[in-house]
């Protein structure tokens, strides 16, 4: 087949941008021709009214982006397109330059930007689900979108657009949420539950499974509010004896931590900040267990996905995807987001239950057998195929 991938890269590289070319050389690996069209928010330089004016509109409807993807199309031919993030270069022309050349659009749901234009869920630190409940004229009031009403205004009236014109509904064949949670979600608002398939991330090659029962506890993630550091620190403020930490990741919070460690004469916490890929499995394959302590609607964090395949358990916050992925005393535990002494009670727990903790890694490793291997995301995504030129021969 010829896949065409399109996306607009964040500025500054995360979680979504390493799935879109992890998915991409996947399928260029089993064969299929990869033809890319992306752009990069690095391109944005804001120098005065004018150039916002003309990022919002282009937000709206990038010629640009529907002139070149009508020459690519033409050219290439490809026999699906997926389509990642289209904010804020891309826009979504991209839609109606595929459809116009009858390429069926596989839409990727990586975060809840359809129905929320901050695309999280969240604000102020909180869970916000306004934008649906209500209007998308509360993500201006509120500034959700880089703290700025103009912003916000811009992607709101996107997404107000689109859902008039039917876009999502009429444009695209598939929709790929990456867990149960989000496709629920997403159906809630508004989009059609026939056309949304669950389909994870997944690890590859395979870092194997740990030897041994693990001599630290470790966090992996962004050091910023919502992803329960904070809430993290404070439970180790509670523990009985002290248990080793480690911190991987950097973020606005880095500062905090490091001084909240000084204060507390390091109380076994170390930071090892941000870390390639193989020395992240690495420090997983010594914990005895993962600590996930997130506080907003997390999709399925490539982090849960790794320490699984490493039979690694994980403690998590009972919020969102979570409950779902990961099951309480089967491949890990849960407690109540932002209650740092149930999490302390639940960590010195698991340390001083090492045997079940091992039984919970060993289930983890199963877990990540059926579910998150480069195989099984093979089948998924050749069961998508199939449905979209169903689709397509049928229109």
């Amino acid at each position: 087949m010829i896949i065409l991938f399109i996306h607009n890269y964040y500025q500054q590289p995360g979680g979504e941008d390493a799935g879109v070319r992890q998915e991409r050389d996947l399928l260029a690996a089993d064969g299929h021709k990869i033809v890319e069209y992306t752009r990069h928010s690095s391109e944005i330089a804001l120098n005065g009214y004018r150039s916002r004016l003309r990022l919002a509109a282009e937000a709206q409807w990038s010629q640009r982006t529907f002139n070149e993807l009508q020459a690519l199309l033409d050219r290439e031919r490809p026999n699906v397109a997926y389509i990642h993030n289209t904010v804020p270069l891309i826009s979504p022309s991209a839609y109606y330059a595929c459809y116009e050349a009858s390429v069926p659009v596989v839409q990727t749901l990586h975060n809840y930007r359809l129905l929320c234009p901050a695309h999280s869920f969240l604000r102020k630190g909180q869970i916000c689900e306004e934008c649906v409940d209500h209007s998308l004229l509360r993500s201006v009031w509120h500034r959700c979108y880089q703290g700025s009403a103009g912003a916000s205004a811009a992607i709101a009236l996107m997404i107000a657009t689109q859902r008039a014109l039917g876009t999502w509904k009429e444009k695209v064949s598939c929709f790929i949420a990456r867990t149960e949670f989000a496709r629920a979600k997403f159906i809630e608002g508004g989009l059609p539950s026939d056309r949304i398939v669950v389909k994870p991330c997944f690890v590859h090659p395979d870092p194997g499974l740990r030897s041994g029962s693990g001599d630290s506890v470790l966090f992996v993630g962004r050091l910023s509010v919502e992803k329960g550091v904070r809430t993290l620190l404070a439970a180790w403020k509670h523990l009985n004896a002290p248990i080793p930490l480690r911190i991987a990741g950097i973020g606005p919070l880095w500062e905090e931590v490091q001084t909240e460690i000084r204060h507390r004469n390091g109380c076994g916490i170390e930071m090892l900040g941000q870390l390639p890929n193989v020395e992240t499995l690495a420090q997983m394959k010594q914990a005895r267990f993962l600590v996930f302590p997130s506080e907003w609607y997390e999709g399925l964090p490539l982090t849960v996905a790794e320490a699984f395949a490493c039979g690694v358990p994980v403690i998590a916050s009972r919020i969102g995807s979570m409950i779902d992925l990961i099951r309480d005393r089967s491949t890990g535990l849960h407690f109540a987001p932002g209650d740092a002494l149930e999490l302390a009670a639940k960590v010195e727990w698991a340390w001083t239950h090492p045997e079940e903790i091992q039984e919970m890694g060993l289930n983890a490793r199963r877990e990540y057998e059926a579910n998150y291997t480069a195989d099984r995301n093979r089948e998924l995504l050749s069961d998508i195929h199939r449905r979209v030129a169903r689709k397509l021969t049928h229109r």
